[in-house]
């Protein structure tokens, strides 16, 4: 009887530090790329996402093959929608945190878009010049270093759409406001219109 509550004991204690592990290690993949990278992984808003899809045209501009870049596709609920908007074109997420990104990927998963790959990569090195659309929504000082990015890579045309941080001496062909408590500012900008006059 004692080596039965004693076998117990050990067995649900062997539990609890197997059940300690893995939440520690579901943590660790937040959390870890957040302290590199300085962007935690947020999901877009339904207010939001309604504002970004307002912007973009019916049919993006250039061929069919130019594919779709989210970069730091998170949840993977933007790119979803970009790939069922967009079923003729490639829409390619880039995520360096790995929760979110294999959360996106079941849910890509479930939905069966054929058009829709999630990469557990760093968008910064990766090539872009064959975009069509390219859609970010990072911080600011992120926003500075893809900037740059984007002038070396992208072709005239290219459209890009920033969530809530705007491009710093670029004009924006369109903009709107979400409906969201915070009012959260979208941009639509047009590769090769960018500078301000």
């Amino acid at each position: 009887m004692l080596f039965y509550s004693t076998r117990k004991r050990v067995d649900r204690m062997f539990i609890e530090l197997i059940s300690l592990a893995l939440a520690l290690l579901l943590i660790a993949m937040v959390f870890i790329p957040v302290l590199l990278t300085g962007a935690p992984p947020v999901p877009t808003s339904f207010s939001v996402r309604t504002a970004l899809m307002g912007l973009l045209p019916r049919r993006l501009p250039g061929p069919a093959t130019g594919v779709i870049y989210e970069l730091g596709s998170g949840w993977g609920g933007m790119a979803l929608k970009l790939a069922e908007m967009y079923p003729d074109h490639q829409v390619i997420g880039f995520e360096l945190s790995p929760l979110p990104w294999l959360v996106a990927r079941l849910r890509l998963a479930v939905s069966g878009h054929r058009n829709l790959r999630f990469r557990l990569a760093d968008y910064n090195r990766q090539d872009l010049s064959n975009a069509s659309l390219v859609l970010c929504y990072l911080l600011p000082d992120l926003m500075q270093n893809l900037q740059r990015k984007l002038a070396a890579e992208l072709t005239p045309g290219t459209l890009i759409v920033s969530n809530t941080f705007a491009f710093r001496g670029w004009r924006p062909l369109d903009d709107r406001i979400a409906d969201d408590i915070y009012k959260s500012p979208v941009y639509l900008y047009e590769f090769g219109r960018t500078e301000e006059a």
